[in-house]
């Protein structure tokens, strides 16, 4: 299977909840890691790698990469980029998911937080623009929905690796299951 990569572009430190969402629906929904491109923030980073560690992995998130070094290396590298935009090519009307599939290759997907520059529309930045809709809406549900298409539904099914916390689906209440260090020790705690 292909690997998706998140460029998140245009964060502002108002924006730090959302922007840790975005990276927290990355990781839940197949993404193998997220790029913060052109700003730091430690916050986020620092959440992140708490559910990392937590939850488990593979996932990466680096940040401060300029954006369009960001999308020439990929692209270099062989990856097509999607921009996920309202005013690309409807998701459910065109073939643009399974063009993008077809291809073969690693998939970069850029969400913005605010208005982007006009080059993410070109073909220099971009393989593919693709819309969740055409109506105004959040990055964060675009996101979750290109990735469930993309992936068809079976990332929801995967086990991240070196977990010590995992939630285990019941009809009604919490079950959680800490796992520590050693494999013969699981500690279940009920609410």
């Amino acid at each position: 299977m292909t690997k998706v990569v998140v460029l998140r572009w245009g964060h502002r430190l108002r924006d730090e909840r959302l922007t840790t969402h975005v990276v927290l629906t990355a990781r839940a929904l197949g993404a193998s890691g997220v790029i913060l491109s052109d700003v730091e923030d430690k916050d986020v980073k620092s959440t992140i790698e708490k559910v990392v560690e937590r939850f488990g992995g593979p996932f990466f998130f680096d940040m401060g990469t300029p954006w369009k070094r960001a999308v020439k290396e990929w692209r270099a590298k062989g990856g097509v980029v999607v921009h996920l935009t309202a005013y690309g090519e409807n998701i459910e009307d065109d073939d643009v998911l399974d063009m993008i599939r077809s291809s073969g290759k690693d998939v970069m997907v850029i969400v913005g937080s605010q208005k982007v520059p006009k080059e993410f529309f070109s073909e220099e930045f971009s393989d593919f623009n693709v819309a969740i809709g055409n109506e105004p809406h959040s990055e964060c549900s675009s996101l979750a929905i290109f990735l469930d298409r993309y992936f068809k539904g079976k990332e929801l099914s995967r086990k991240f690796k070196k977990s010590k916390v995992r939630i285990i689906p019941q009809k009604r209440g919490k079950r959680v299951v800490f796992i520590s260090n050693s494999p013969q020790l699981v500690l279940s705690h009920l609410d």
